[in-house]
């Protein structure tokens, strides 16, 4: 069954690769369990509701990816645009976390409309590589102010906006823990680095009593708090567009990435450099995000994570199947997933945002027209705590300043349309 059903032959590999394969990619992800409902909770959503929507959510998209695009390609609720939602959508601009995930929901919609249509692949060439990199830049330096912030290390102040915080707490020093020992684990090339130094600060919290564990086993807490309390028509007000664009846009170009990259990894592109059942890839993309919302999470998204099982040699869909098992088997350690403190996903945020950062290296930082676009999208997500902000700033900025120099040749219908529709949502809708 499993043959006929994932072709392992004809890919060169077998179960028993392709389940350690699976289990490779699930420890090297598995720090969002703990991640997501911690960062959902702030905007008043049941915890434990979150944290069995991020399991069945997960689940959801690895099954589809597996059992129907074949790839060992494994999803989850997405860093970064958790924090968009929790931290700017709820946050920042007051809507309700309720409307939140009707944007989800609709950007899911608006993603699988994209994917049947094959439009996708326009807006893809369409963006400058340049911008794609700030923009993923941004996203990373968002997340690691929010660790930061959520570690004690930056507080605020009236005097300087922000300042540093009592480095001597607990939950400072261990959240600089936390992040070292990632950083180690990471460099020696240790499975699974991110949850060992999540686990770690937190056991080493809970043994000095500054955590409470009750229990590590239970069964999976309700997730009726959150259970399709979406509100589409919330969703659909005039101001909410350019959110319910940002989560597209961010999950649109996460995923693309995502795949092409990890298929270059196992060698999964055709002769001409593209990817097979690519709209069957990103269909699933679009399904688990739906199927997310409607369950209480943010954007499900695939994870470059899964580049780690395809180095262990996954190559078919069985390898994410094994992922969305184990994450399912996750709903019954739901006592320890709700002890970890904040302080302890901090590091996972922040290590998160060197990887993201990374894309900078790929900037010409010789040309001006291209660097200045890219700091002002970086630099203004975190300092305004927004990612559409500044989306929506490196779009402008880069379509004035290639204009203002002459250089039309550079622009393209796509660019000039969306950077006229931000400069109106600014003026109109700020």
């Amino acid at each position: 069954m499993l043959e006929k059903l994932f072709q392992l032959r004809a890919h060169n590999t077998n179960v028993k690769t392709e389940v350690v394969a699976g289990f490779t990619t699930f420890l090297t992800m598995a720090y969002i369990i703990f991640v997501n409902p911690s960062m959902l909770a702030t905007t008043g959503m049941d915890q434990g509701a979150v944290f069995v929507a991020t399991c069945v959510a997960a689940a959801i998209g690895c099954l589809v990816m597996g059992l129907w695009a074949n790839y060992p390609v494994a999803l989850a609720p997405g860093m970064g645009l958790n924090a968009f939602f929790a931290f700017t959508v709820v946050g920042q601009m007051g809507y309700t976390w309720e409307v939140a995930l009707g944007a989800v929901f609709l950007s899911g919609i608006c993603f699988f409309l994209l994917s049947v249509f094959k439009i996708r692949e326009w807006i893809i060439h369409s963006i400058p590589l340049s911008l794609r990199g700030g923009i993923g830049a941004g996203i990373g330096l968002f997340l690691g102010f929010i660790a930061l912030k959520n570690a004690g290390i930056v507080v605020d102040s009236p005097a300087t906006l922000v300042t540093i915080g009592d480095m001597g707490s607990w939950s400072a020093m261990m959240a600089c823990l936390g992040f070292v020992i990632i950083a180690a684990l990471f460099y020696r090339g240790i499975t699974g680095s991110v949850m060992i130094g999540i686990l770690a600060v937190s056991v080493l919290s809970i043994a000095t009593g500054h955590v409470e564990l009750n229990g590590v086993f239970s069964a999976p807490p309700s997730v009726a708090p959150t259970f399709a309390k979406l509100d589409l028509e919330g969703a659909m007000q005039i101001g909410l567009i350019s959110i319910v664009f940002s989560f597209l846009f961010v999950d649109l170009f996460d995923t693309s990435g995502t795949l092409i990259a990890v298929a270059q990894k196992g060698e999964m592109l055709d002769k001409e450099g593209r990817l097979p059942r690519l709209g069957r890839a990103l269909l699933a993309d679009s399904t688990a995000t739906m199927a997310g919302s409607v369950m209480g999470t943010s954007t499900t998204t695939s994870y470059i994570e899964s580049g780690a099982g395809i180095a262990a040699g996954g190559r078919t869909g069985l390898t994410a199947v094994v992922v969305g098992l184990l994450f399912l088997a996750c709903l019954f350690i739901s006592p320890l997933a709700g002890a970890i403190p904040a302080y302890a996903t901090a590091p996972a945020l922040f290590f998160v945002a060197v990887l993201m950062t990374h894309s900078l290296v790929k900037i010409d930082w010789d040309d001006i027209t291209e660097a200045a676009p890219v700091v002002i999208a970086a630099v203004t997500m975190p300092l305004t705590f927004s990612i559409t902000t500044g989306i929506a700033l490196g779009f402008i900025s880069y379509t004035a300043i290639k204009a203002l120099t002459g250089r039309f040749d550079q622009l393209n219908p796509a660019l000039i349309i969306l950077s006229t529709l931000f400069v109106v949502k600014m003026a109109y809708f700020g």
